[in-house]
């Protein structure tokens, strides 16, 4: 499968999150968002102007206001997700597993807020932090596990797909 025919059938399939996607289909697909991101946020800077600062190490941002690349990531919202829930399908996982950062970020913010350590963290007290005992050495845990669960994920779209039929469709 190539670069344009990755694009059609995840385009084709825009809200389809049932049956499998290979690999070239999910990662030519990041790459289509990618370019596509960074096609339209060059036309915003030019077209919408923006401003470009420099920091004290020489580096450069740029910065645009402009609504294309904004149009162009809601408009690819939905496919990228499909995809990728596909994509999960092909390594023989739930559609789900796509979420664990979103799922770890609400446990584990939901847990700083409960417990009070959220507090220390937006003042900048990180002495007060890590001394509460067991429950700072939770935090840190999931703080790690915070830090690894995008990688985790990653890691799973990056599997080969399963040779032969699943629960979520037959081998392509």
């Amino acid at each position: 499968m190539g670069f344009s025919e990755a694009v059609r059938v995840c385009l084709r399939k825009y809200v389809t999150f049932s049956g499998r996607a290979k690999r070239p289909e999910y990662w030519y697909f990041v790459l289509f968002m990618f370019l596509g991101g960074l096609i339209f946020g060059v036309f915003d800077y030019v077209l919408f102007g923006g401003t470009i600062e420099t920091t004290s190490t020489s580096s450069e941002a740029i910065s645009s206001s402009g609504p294309l690349n904004s149009i162009f990531n809601l408009a690819v919202l939905l496919p990228s997700l499909a995809v990728g829930w596909r994509r999960m399908h092909d390594t023989g996982r739930s559609g789900l597993f796509l979420f664990f950062p979103l799922i770890v970020m609400v446990c584990v913010g939901a847990y700083l807020a409960i417990w009070g350590g959220l507090a220390h963290l937006v003042t900048g007290n990180f002495g007060a932090f890590f001394v509460d005992g067991l429950g700072g050495i939770v935090a840190i845990a999931a703080l790690i596990l915070f830090i690894l669960s995008p990688l985790i994920v990653l890691f799973w779209l990056i599997q080969p797909s399963q040779p032969s039929d699943n629960e979520y469709g037959p081998a392509a």
